[in-house]
C-alpha cells in the first residue's frame, strides 16, 4: 500500500489551530532566533542586565553611559530570543489500536500530533517524535525545516505495534536522551500503573521539561455502551471476556473515574497539563480550545 503522506494531516484541523501560537509556559533553552525567552543571557535584543567587563570581551558591548558615571566597564547583556523544541511522543502500542468508530486511539492521536508539529514548524521552531511501545521505537531528532513534518508522517505511517505499553521506562528513558529543555506533548491511552506512570513524569519535571499529557481515550471506552452479552477481545495480551456489560457498566465507569481523577490529581500536583481526547470529538475543536487555554492562561 503507497504511504499517504496526507494521511494525518486534517485540513480541518490544521484550519483550527492556524491562528494560535504554541508557546512556551517555562523558560526553554536555545541559541536561535524565534519568540521564546531563555533563561541564558547572551548578545541579543532585549536587555537583561550589566556585567563588568573582562579581558577579551568585546568592547562593543561596553555600556558607555555607565563608564561615564563610575568609571568602570561595564557589558549590556541581553536575554536571547530563542526558538521553541517540542517534542512529540506517541504511543504506538497494541492498544492504540482500538476504534469503536471510524477512527482508531492511534490514529488520532497521530493526528493531533500532526496538526501540532505544523504549528510548530510554521512558528520557525523544532519538533522531534518519538513513538514507544514498551521500549522506544522511532526517535527524529529536532528540526525547524518545513520538509522535516513529512518525515513524522513517515514514520508515524508505520502503524501501531503488537506490543504493551510500558510508561514509566520510557519516561525515564527520553528523561536521559533529551538533554535540552522544552516541552514535551506525549499521546496515549496511559493504560499503565498510575504510580509508576506519574514517577516517570516526575523525572520529565525534574529535568525542567514542560510536559502536556494528552489522554486519548474512544468514546466506548469513556461510555461503556454495550448492552447485549459482549465478547471483549483482548489487546496486550489481556485474555478474552464473554460477559453481560449491563452487569459491570457501574462498577467500570466508577473505576474508570477514580483512575482519572488520579491521573489528572497527579499530573496537576506536578504543573503537568492534562488534556482529555476522545476520538468522536472534532479534532480540530479539542487542540484548538487547549491551545486558546493555554494562551490565556500564559497572558494571565
Amino acid at each position: 500500500m503507497p504511504e499517504d503522506p496526507q494521511r494525518y494531516l486534517d485540513p480541518l484541523t490544521l484550519a483550527k489551530v492556524r491562528g494560535l501560537e504554541l508557546q512556551a509556559q517555562l523558560l526553554v533553552e536555545g541559541y536561535l532566533s524565534g519568540m521564546h525567552k531563555s533563561p541564558y543571557h547572551g548578545f541579543s535584543v532585549e536587555f537583561a542586565q550589566h556585567r563588568e567587563y573582562v579581558a577579551g570581551d568585546d568592547i562593543r558591548h561596553v555600556d558607555w553611559k555607565v563608564y561615564g558615571r563610575t568609571g568602570k566597564y561595564f557589558l549590556k547583556q541581553y536575554e536571547e530570543e530563542t526558538n521553541l523544541v517540542c517534542w512529540l511522543m506517541i504511543d504506538v502500542s497494541e492498544s492504540m489500536q482500538y476504534g469503536s468508530g471510524p477512527v482508531s486511539k492511534y490514529d488520532y492521536a497521530c493526528m493531533s500530533a500532526a496538526a501540532l508539529a505544523y504549528l510548530v514548524l510554521r512558528q520557525q521552531d523544532s519538533a522531534g517524535l518519538i513513538t514507544f511501545d514498551d521500549q522506544i521505537r522511532g526517535f527524529l531528532r529536532p528540526s525547524s525545516q518545513p520538509s522535516h513534518l513529512k518525515e513524522m508522517v513517515h514514520v508515524l505511517n508505520q502503524g501501531a505495534s503488537k506490543q504493551k505499553t510500558r510508561l514509566a521506562p520510557i519516561f525515564h528513558d527520553a528523561a536521559e536522551r533529551i538533554a535540552r529543555r522544552g516541552i514535551l506533548m506525549i499521546f496515549s491511552d496511559l493504560f499503565d500503573d498510575v504510580a509508576d506512570l506519574l514517577a516517570g513524569l516526575r523525572h520529565l519535571r525534574y529535568n525542567r521539561h514542560e510536559v502536556v499529557v494528552f489522554h486519548v481515550l474512544d468514546a466506548a471506552e469513556l461510555d461503556f455502551p454495550f448492552q447485549e452479552a459482549t465478547l471483549f477481545r483482548g489487546l496486550e495480551q489481556a485474555p478474552e471476556l464473554l460477559t453481560d456489560p449491563r452487569s459491570l457498566r457501574r462498577g467500570y465507569l466508577d473505576e474508570l473515574r477514580r483512575y482519572i481523577s488520579e491521573l489528572q490529581s497527579g499530573c496537576r500536583g506536578q504543573n503537568i497539563d492534562y488534556v482529555q481526547l476522545r476520538t468522536d470529538a472534532p479534532l480540530g475543536v479539542a487542540l484548538s480550545s487547549y491551545l486558546a487555554r493555554r494562551l490565556a492562561r500564559k497572558g494571565s
